[in-house]
C-alpha cells in the first residue's frame, strides 16, 4: 500500500513539473517570437506642450478671472495689472507727440520765409548783372567818346569846354559802374546768407520730422505696453494651478503659471540602444496607458532624438575620466498619435502619465 501511494504521488509530482515545463515552454517561445517582431519599453511618457504665462510689464495685479485647472480658449482675458501708471505714461508720451508737431509748423514757416528771402536776394543779384552790364556799355561809350575828343582837343580842334564835358561823363559813368558792382556784392552776400538761413531751417524741419517720429514711437510703445496689462491666453488649453492673487507685484518676465495644450499630446519614450536596429520612422505602435489599462491607443514612430538622454543632462558623463562602466543607453523617441484614436479617450490623458509602448516592428 505505501509503495503504491509512493508511486503515486511520484507520478502527480511528475506531471506537475511536466506541466509547469510545457507552460514555460508555451510562454517563452511566445515571448521570443513576439520580440522578433516587436519592441516594447515602459520608460515611456505623455508629453505636452506647457506654455508659460509671463508679463510683459511689471505692476499689482488688479483682477484674476480664472481659477485654478480651467479650460481657456485662445484670447481669453487671464489677470489685469494695474493700468493707472501706463495710462499716464501714454498721455504723457502724446502730449510729446503734440509739442514735436508743432515744431514740424514752426520750422516749415521758417523755411518758407527763408525760401522767399533767398529768391528776393536772387532776384536782386539778376538785376543788379543787369544793369551793371548796361553800366559797362555806357562806360565804353563814354571812353570812346572821352578819347576821341581827347584827340580833338590836342589838335585844338575843339573848345575845353566840349573836352571837359567828354572827361565828366567818362568819370560819371565810371562812379555810376563802381556803384553797381558795389550793391550787387552786397545782394550776392545778402542771397548767400539768406540761402545759408534757408539750409539751416530745412535741416531743422528734417530734426523736427526726426522728433515727431521718435515721439510717435514712444506713443507706440506706451500704447504697447498699456495694452500689456491685459494678460491673455496665447491659446486654447487647460491652466495649471493658477498661483498669484489680487495685490500680488509681478515683474516682467516672471513665470507665474502654466497654459498647457491640451489638443496636441504625444509620447516620448527612451528605448535602449541595443533595441534600436530594427526601429524606423512610422512603424505602429501600441500604447498603453498606466491610468487607464483598459484604453486601446494607437501611434506610430515620427522621429529619433539627436542624441541620448544622458548627453542631454546637466552634467553628460565623460567616459575619458575614472573608471570605466560600460552602461546601455536610452534613446528619446517621439511617438505621435494617430487620427484612429477616440478623442474622448485621448482627452482623458494628462502629460507626464507613465505608459507602456509596443513597436510593431515590419
Amino acid at each position: 500500500m505505501e509503495q503504491n501511494t509512493k508511486k503515486k504521488t511520484n507520478k502527480k509530482f511528475i506531471f506537475i513539473i511536466g506541466g509547469l515545463l510545457l507552460v514555460g515552454l508555451v510562454y517563452g517561445g511566445i515571448k521570443f517570437f513576439h520580440s522578433l517582431h516587436h519592441e516594447e519599453t515602459d520608460d515611456a511618457q505623455i508629453e505636452s506642450n506647457m506654455n508659460s504665462i509671463i508679463p510683459h510689464v511689471g505692476g499689482y495685479v488688479e483682477k484674476i478671472y480664472v481659477t485654478d485647472n480651467e479650460t481657456v480658449k485662445q484670447g481669453d482675458t487671464l489677470f489685469v495689472i494695474d493700468q493707472r501708471d501706463y495710462i499716464v505714461k501714454l498721455e504723457q508720451a502724446r502730449a510729446n507727440l503734440a509739442a514735436a508737431e508743432s515744431q514740424i509748423g514752426v520750422a516749415q514757416a521758417s523755411t518758407t520765409g527763408y525760401q522767399a528771402n533767398a529768391a528776393a536776394s536772387s532776384a536782386q543779384v539778376s538785376t543788379a548783372s543787369g544793369n551793371i552790364e548796361t553800366a559797362r556799355i555806357k562806360l565804353r561809350r563814354a571812353t570812346d567818346d572821352y578819347n576821341r575828343y581827347k584827340n580833338l582837343y590836342d589838335s585844338q580842334s575843339i573848345t575845353a569846354q566840349q573836352y571837359e564835358q567828354a572827361l565828366a561823363a567818362k568819370e560819371e559813368a565810371e562812379n555810376q559802374l563802381s556803384i553797381l558792382q558795389s550793391q550787387q556784392k552786397a545782394a550776392q552776400s545778402q542771397s548767400r546768407a539768406a540761402f545759408s538761413q534757408t539750409n539751416v531751417s530745412e535741416k531743422q524741419v528734417t530734426v523736427a520730422e526726426a522728433n515727431v517720429k521718435s515721439a510717435q514711437a514712444q506713443v507706440d510703445a506706451a500704447q504697447l505696453n498699456l495694452d500689456y496689462t491685459i494678460v491673455t491666453a496665447p491659446i486654447d488649453g487647460q491652466l495649471s494651478s493658477v498661483d498669484i492673487q489680487k495685490g500680488q507685484y509681478v515683474s516682467p518676465g516672471q513665470s507665474l503659471f502654466y497654459l498647457v495644450n491640451t489638443s496636441e499630446k504625444w509620447v516620448v519614450a527612451n528605448f535602449k540602444e541595443t533595441q534600436l536596429e530594427k526601429m524606423k520612422v512610422g512603424q505602429e505602435v501600441h500604447i498603453e496607458v498606466d491610468a487607464y489599462p483598459g484604453e486601446d491607443y494607437v501611434g506610430k514612430i515620427t522621429n529619433f532624438s539627436p542624441a541620448t538622454g544622458a548627453r542631454f543632462s546637466l552634467l553628460p558623463p565623460d567616459n575619458a575620466t575614472g573608471n570605466f562602466v560600460k552602461t546601455v543607453q536610452r534613446l528619446p523617441v517621439k511617438i505621435d498619435f494617430s487620427q484612429d484614436n477616440n478623442a474622448e479617450a485621448l482627452s482623458k490623458i494628462r502629460a507626464g502619465m507613465n505608459v507602456n509602448v509596443d513597436v510593431y516592428l515590419d
